[in-house]
């Protein structure tokens, strides 16, 4: 094996060169993840890039919902080397000022960008996630958040839009761990004791004054296996918002989140009662590569130098009956005592949860 450029600096954390990852699980993975609104909820992009060193294999996907479409474009490749540039296909991503101010470019004939991320706060470093299947873990990652502002220029199936950064707005994350990567692994003993349900939230807004991020995971029983709730400040404060009772309120019919309310408490004991609104939604498994999406996951090899194209007709019967089965990205629209924000409202509420009132995987909101 031969040394990479990222060996000529000093940021290694393990014996190992750069090329070999701290551990020898499949699963391991580095990965971007950026969303851009403009307010309405008629246009929504939804993007990221992730590399898989144990699988060989870097990635890339853009996806924008535009009204009732949704369009998809991915790209993939081996992984020959580690290094400092983020690029895949017609897809990379330019650092300029690390934590602070990042350049997404995608060519492709059906959907391109040339958009430039500008943080509103600095990152914040979640609590560090894990999950088990039984008593090994399938989810152990780090990942920080950010608010922030977009420039630039976007334009999808030949409809062009101006990014104005006075308007348009975003969240974005890096994370990196474990995570299911690749093909799946076989099921085993899991096959036959299938999980009951996942309940999943991730609200990371900004306001005028200050961000807010809150990441919630309760198991079918309504057992709270991950909480983290802060709010960061223009002068780099954060503070911690406590242990949030949360009550979503869900379409008839459907599991479909319209809004929240979610009660959070200072660390003076002070009430913040923040409530969302939810407004237009990507679904995680079409289109975006996460969990659930049978044409293309995340790491998945499928050859070098391969890019894919699709579209969803968000209306056609067979996209809406797999939406209660999604993890699904909202722009949201927020309010915490009178202050007005906006964000990224990221829920999931498959299978059983008790607090919710859903017995099974077939439930549906009254």
């Amino acid at each position: 094996m031969k040394p990479t450029p990222l060996d000529e600096f000093p940021v290694h954390q393990t014996p190992l060169p750069m090329a070999q990852a701290g551990t020898s699980d499949r699963n391991f993975y580095d990965r971007y993840y950026f969303n851009a609104h403009d307010r309405t909820g008629e246009v929504f992009l939804v993007t990221g890039f992730g590399v898989y060193p144990n699988l060989g294999v870097v990635d890339a996907f853009a996806t924008v919902r535009h009204g009732d479409t949704q369009r998809s474009v991915r790209f993939s490749d081996a992984l020959e080397s580690r290094w400092l540039e983020t690029t895949v296909g017609g897809y990379r991503i330019e650092v300029i000022d690390p934590l602070r101010s990042l350049r997404l470019i995608c060519e492709h004939p059906d959907l391109s960008m040339d958009m430039t991320w500008e943080g509103t706060f600095d990152a914040v470093l979640e609590d560090r996630h894990v999950l088990l299947e039984g008593t090994r873990p399938m989810l152990d990652a780090s990942r920080f958040a950010q608010v922030g502002s977009w420039s630039g220029t976007l334009s999808v199936d030949g409809r062009d839009f101006r990014v104005d950064p006075d308007v348009w707005l975003g969240t974005r994350d890096r994370s990196w761990g474990i995570r299911p990567s690749g093909e799946s692994d076989p099921p085993g003993r899991w096959a036959a004791e299938p999980r009951e349900g996942f309940w999943w939230t991730y609200i990371p807004l900004r306001f005028d004054d200050y961000a807010m991020v809150m990441i919630l995971q309760e198991s079918p029983d309504g057992h709270r296996t991950l909480n983290h709730a802060s709010r960061v400040f223009a002068d780099g404060r954060i503070e911690q918002l406590g242990w949030p009772r949360i009550e979503v309120e869900y379409r008839s019919g459907t599991r479909h989140p319209d809004r929240a309310q979610l009660h959070l408490t200072t660390p003076r004991g002070e009430p913040l009662s923040l409530e969302v609104e939810t407004l237009g939604g990507v679904p995680l498994s079409m289109g975006a590569g996460y969990v659930g999406d049978p044409a293309w996951s995340h790491g998945r090899w499928m050859g070098r130098d391969w890019s894919e194209s699709v579209t969803y007709d968000m209306t056609s019967p067979d996209v809406v009956n797999m939406l209660p089965f999604n993890v699904v990205d909202h722009v949201a629209r927020a309010t915490c005592n009178g202050d007005v924000g906006w964000g990224l409202f990221e829920h999931a509420n498959m299978g059983r949860h008790d607090p919710s009132g859903f017995d099974g995987w077939g439930d549906m909101a009254k």
